[in-house]
């Protein structure tokens, strides 16, 4: 688990996360949260990419096995139940997790069309727990209640390797 500030991203960073993408990494300015055999499990991304294009997902989980984890997750119908957590103590600390990742997507340049504006429907709902577990594990435990609990619900455990082969790493 990282907060800002980062360490730039190598490019042996950006080539598996593309690889695990599927296609090219955009505006990544730090690995967040890797695997425990050192891939990375957590991109951030500048909060404007080099096109112009608002992006408020600062934490993006990018791990394939984490990333299918948390799909079926939200395809098994969790999100309702989880929404139904924010209620007192959980609601305080829910919005004091979007105001964390407001800060620190923020850290990276204020961007006005989405200013307030976190990811995953924070403050008020639950809209996408990928965004919510990859902010939970690039925060650590204890800051996102939500992305926590999705996360222990989950079939994916951050302790457990499960990365593929990402290929050969060219140079040059």
């Amino acid at each position: 688990m990282t907060r800002p500030p980062f360490d730039p991203p190598t490019d042996d960073d950006v080539r598996t996360v593309s690889r695990q993408l599927g296609r090219p990494a955009r505006d990544v300015v730090g690995i967040a949260a890797r695997c425990v055999c050192g891939a990375p499990t957590v991109v951030s991304t500048k909060p404007r990419l080099g096109d112009g294009t608002p992006f408020p997902t600062f934490y993006y989980l990018t791990h394939p096995a984490a990333t299918a984890a948390v799909s079926t997750l939200e395809a098994e119908g969790e999100m309702p139940g989880l929404a139904a957590l924010l209620v007192d103590d959980i609601a305080d600390q829910y919005r004091t997790a979007h105001e964390s990742y407001i800060a620190d997507r923020e850290s990276f340049g204020v961007v006005d069309e989405i200013a307030g504006i976190s990811a995953g429907g924070m403050p008020d709902r639950v809209k996408c727990l990928h965004a919510l577990v990859g902010h939970a594990l690039a925060a650590g435990p204890g800051v996102n209640p939500i992305g926590d609990v999705a996360l222990e619900r989950s079939a994916w455990n951050p302790m457990v390797c499960e990365c593929l082969d990402y290929g050969t790493v060219e140079t040059g």
